[in-house]
């Protein structure tokens, strides 16, 4: 494309930065040693990396030195989806790579961990003591009967315990599985029953917000309903005694003992993580040590650019899918930040005081969070020290083009912002950050290596330029390799290979520019559908909550028996604020005249809050339901929703519609 076609990006990277980043030494790596393209940069690579999956994925396990205890016969013996076999007859650990860099005597007393709480004070844990401890802990788990294929689990808060866990549970050839503690006793109880645990490895509390809660009843609760339970392990983060019939941490990570990684198949179980579940029980998803290690190592070490130098922190709790890819940032030897507590506390800027405080080079956040900060008019770079950090990475729901300006304006104006998008179904990114690719406003830059991501119209042709559904035509090693207890694969191909066989739809709405960036719409089955014309939900509320009387939105779009199509957007008033005449007006006229007059709502109604998952998306689906008549009980699974006392207004809104 010529230049005249393409929008001014927001950003570029410099000829050192380019030249500097590990995608570029791969790429002319890869191109010397395996036969990709040495010129054309990253949409050649890209497009290499497709056309030669097999190759590809041998060039990134030997770019990584990826250890196999016993030798792969070949890469892709089987490409079909779902069912991809990869890299047969290979042995390895994941924990085995991630505590590499301990074997470095240079690097042995560096921090692989910094733990923060609500002090902000970083406390580093490092490469030597990770080691030691994980070795101690896994000589434990496994004199406890804990074998490989068994469940562990943890009901944990972001704190290193969680780390050296998860990571024990690898060495042993375990599969782990997390919630965090503020998921009440049945939300747990809805993922843990499904795996049957044999180690449950709990806190007594956490601190959050300034405030301590105490989580032993629960605890009890859990212990109660777990019947295949072994062992319990007690951390005393709020500082309790272990109660009776528990292990205490401290005596289990005692010994020095030199970690033994169990040599399991590459497509042995690693950890279990649960879907959003807002239908029916969470569906319990199962990634395999090799893909993970793979695919984290692809998207950590070439796309985030990480490396030993480097300072990895985001945002997460160890219930969502971006815990483990944190955790993962140790297969590249970087330095993990792990952030306990409330995102703004003691005030709206806090993330960016520690990133400040532990020198942070990648800082990955929520988009919410950064509108978050440009409303209560944060000025990170005037009040913080960010010379650390060269990219601030967002993901959870797309990132609006005003918050684009916002980062570029407030943080710095040589910053690397990558919008990423991707789900917890791959525990990865389809699309996003690429360090050596300009930045363009409201764009993710680009799709990842070795994801062949398109955009199709509903009979299966590809789109450019225009909305389309996010498939993936190619196999990635990180997707499932099953649902625990779905043995016939039948809940596994209906979640995203119905639509189109042997193709991953995501479920989303995207566009793929003519300059090959990419824009994310929202959910593709609550998508707005207006006279035929298709609408993310995203857009509508980038628009509405830029108006400062608006604190957040809901839009839902209804097709009614008659034909018509109705679509009401429900807000949550920001303190003070009334919902009157000239509030709906200017509601009305900021969409009208930012999207289109085919997005303005026909109602606009007031809510005390707006309902979201356990991981913070609006819940659009469930409320779609209930506002088509469906009982809350179906519409609902009551585990995966942050306050199910929002949801009974939506129940007899829906009730009252049908019989009007």
């Amino acid at each position: 494309m010529t230049s005249a076609s393409t929008p001014q990006p927001l950003w570029s990277p410099g000829p050192d930065r380019i030249a500097a980043a590990r995608i570029t030494a791969f790429q002319a790596w890869a191109a010397e040693r395996f036969g990709a393209p040495a010129a054309g940069g990253y949409p050649a690579l890209h497009r290499w990396s497709v056309d030669e999956l097999d190759i590809f994925w041998q060039a990134v396990a030997e770019w990584f030195d990826v250890r196999f205890t016993t030798p792969y016969e070949s890469v892709l013996a089987d490409r079909a989806m779902p069912g991809a076999r990869w890299f047969t007859g290979a042995t390895l650990n994941y924990a085995e790579h991630a505590l590499r860099a301990a074997e470095d005597p240079a690097r042995a007393d560096e921090a692989a961990l910094l733990h923060v709480d609500e002090t902000h004070e970083a406390v580093p844990v490092t490469w030597a003591e990770l080691r030691r401890q994980v070795g101690a802990l896994s000589a434990e788990l496994r004199a406890l009967g804990v074998r490989p294929g068994d469940r562990v689990s943890g009901y944990l808060p972001n704190i290193p315990e969680a780390v050296t866990a998860l990571l024990a549970t690898a060495a042993v050839g375990a599969v782990w599985t997390s919630c965090a503690p503020d998921f009440g006793a049945r939300s747990v109880l809805d993922r843990f029953q499904q795996v049957e645990p044999v180690v449950l490895f709990t806190v007594d509390g956490y601190r959050y917000g300034g405030k301590e809660h105490d989580r032993r009843d629960t605890v009890a609760e859990l212990r109660a309903e777990l019947p295949s339970l072994r062992a319990v392990v007690h951390i005393p983060l709020l500082g309790t005694d272990a109660p009776e019939g528990t292990l205490a941490w401290s005596d289990l990570t005692a010994a020095t003992t030199e970690p033994v990684f169990e040599a399991v198949p590459f497509d042995h179980p690693l950890w279990v993580l649960y879907s959003s579940g807002t239908t029916g029980l969470p569906k319990a998803i199962v990634q395999s040590q090799g893909g993970i290690l793979l695919e984290h190592l692809k998207q950590l070490g070439l796309h985030c650019d990480l490396g030993p130098e480097d300072r990895f922190f985001w945002y997460t709790s160890t219930g969502w899918m971006m815990w483990n890819f944190l955790v993962s940032g140790l297969l590249t030897g970087t330095t993990v930040v792990l952030y306990d507590g409330s995102p703004g506390y003691p005030d709206t800027g806090a993330q960016w005081r520690i990133a400040e405080r532990t020198k942070a080079t990648l800082y990955g956040t929520s988009a919410a969070y950064v509108m978050a900060c440009r409303k209560a008019e944060v000025h990170p770079g005037r009040d913080f020290d960010l010379s650390a950090v060269k990219c601030v990475a967002t993901t959870g729901s797309p990132l609006p083009p005003d918050g684009f300006r916002w980062l570029h304006d407030e943080v710095a104006e040589d910053l690397w912002i990558a919008s990423v998008s991707g789900g917890t179904d791959v525990c990865s990114c389809f699309a996003g950050a690429v360090p050596t690719l300009p930045v363009h406003i409201g764009e993710l830059q680009a799709a990842c290596l070795g994801t062949d991501l398109q955009a199709w119209d509903p009979s299966g042709k590809p789109l450019v330029g225009e909305v389309g559904e996010l498939v993936v035509t190619n196999p990635m090693p990180s997707m499932p390799i099953h649902f625990w207890n779905d043995p016939d694969g039948s809940r596994y191909r209906d979640s995203y290979f119905e639509m189109f066989p042997g193709v991953w739809r995501h479920g989303d709405w995207i566009t793929i520019t003519d300059h090959g960036s990419v824009v994310i719409h929202g959910r593709s089955d609550s998508t707005l559908n207006r006279q035929g014309v298709r609408m993310g939900s995203a857009d509508i509320y980038e628009a509405v909550e830029r108006l400062p009387e608006i604190k957040e939105s809901l839009v839902i779009g209804l097709e009614e028996p008659n034909g018509g199509y109705w679509m009401p957007l429900f807000v949550h008033l920001a303190p003070g604020a009334t919902l009157d005449d000239d509030l709906r007006a200017r509601v009305k006229t900021t969409i009208r005249e930012q999207l289109s007059p085919r997005h303005v709502p026909d109602e606009i109604i007031e809510v005390p809050a707006i309902p979201h998952t356990l991981t913070g998306k609006r819940i659009e689906v469930p409320v779609k339901r209930l506002l088509q008549g469906t009982s809350l009980a179906k519409a609902v699974n009551a585990g995966s929703v942050d306050n199910l006392d929002l949801l009974p207004f939506y129940e007899e809104l829906g009730r009252t519609r049908a019989q009007g």
